[in-house]
């Protein structure tokens, strides 16, 4: 199926590694050209190399710290008025008490998960608006809609994005650009690694064998992990011209495990 957005120009923050290169890759394939920014260079750039053989398509690095100022400058002076903007951010780490948890951690956190979009959609949603064309996806998490106490430094920021981008969707959906959300659970990315990695070492296990003890006891229903990819495509689709009248919306992606029908 053509989602009609070849020739579109993208910017994935965030889109390196994880459910970010997943989003830039299924970009990539549908045509658009794609502008990915992250702070390491070196992955960064082997991401776009890897993603531009893959598909053939125009993929730029943009080497920036997109939840700083200067890094923000940098990001829109090499795209400054994309069809389509995908945020996300390397999540925040499992918490364990929340009472130790500092005003520095939750301060840190609401300036990348919450300001830091805020800022790129203002300064996006204006040539947007003046196309009559756009597309913003906000790559967040099930903890947004889900509360947990591990969770704390995620899910709190994150849905008050929710809130913020289903209030504006209501002044932007007449100019036809659209801002959804989308909210994954437990998908295979080198975060994930990192957070299980040692786990895994302390119980004598493997990532995987230590993947599928988390399956089991949280009770996945779908009995794995999601895949990056996967979720890539989906904020595709999102980003279609098909995906013109859904807007405002946060999609859960967890393979079953909440519990809510709406």
């Amino acid at each position: 199926m053509d989602l009609g957005i070849r020739g579109r120009k993208a910017l994935v923050n965030g889109g390196s590694a994880g459910m970010g290169r997943g989003a830039a890759l299924a970009l990539a394939r549908e045509g658009a050209e794609v502008f990915i920014s992250a702070r390491g260079a070196e992955r960064l750039e082997a991401t776009c190399a890897a993603i531009a053989a893959k598909t053939g398509a125009k993929v730029h690095p943009v080497s920036a710290d997109h939840a700083s100022d200067e890094g923000r400058a940098a990001i829109l002076a090499a795209c400054p008025d994309p069809d389509i903007f995908v945020a996300t951010c390397a999540p925040p780490p499992f918490t364990g008490d929340f009472r130790n948890v500092s005003r520095e951690a939750f301060e840190r956190s609401v300036a990348t998960a919450l300001l830091s979009p805020i800022d790129y959609i203002k300064a996006v949603s204006g040539p947007m608006v003046e196309r009559n064309w756009g597309r913003i996806v906000n790559i967040s998490t099930g903890a947004a809609k889900y509360p947990a106490a591990m969770r704390v430094l995620s899910g709190p920021p994150r849905a008050a994005l929710a809130n913020y981008c289903h209030a504006i969707s209501k002044e932007l959906a007449r100019h036809n650009v659209t801002i959804n959300s989308v909210l994954p659970g437990m998908h295979h990315t080198p975060g994930i690694e990192d957070m299980l990695g040692p786990r895994a070492a302390a119980n004598g296990r493997t990532y995987d064998e230590e993947a599928a003890a988390f399956v089991k006891a949280v009770r996945i229903p779908a009995g794995r992990f999601g895949d990056a990819e996967d979720l890539g495509a989906l904020v595709a689709m999102l980003c279609s011209a098909q995906a013109s009248y859904l807007t405002g919306q946060s999609l859960v992606v967890d393979g079953g495990m909440g519990t809510s029908i709406f």
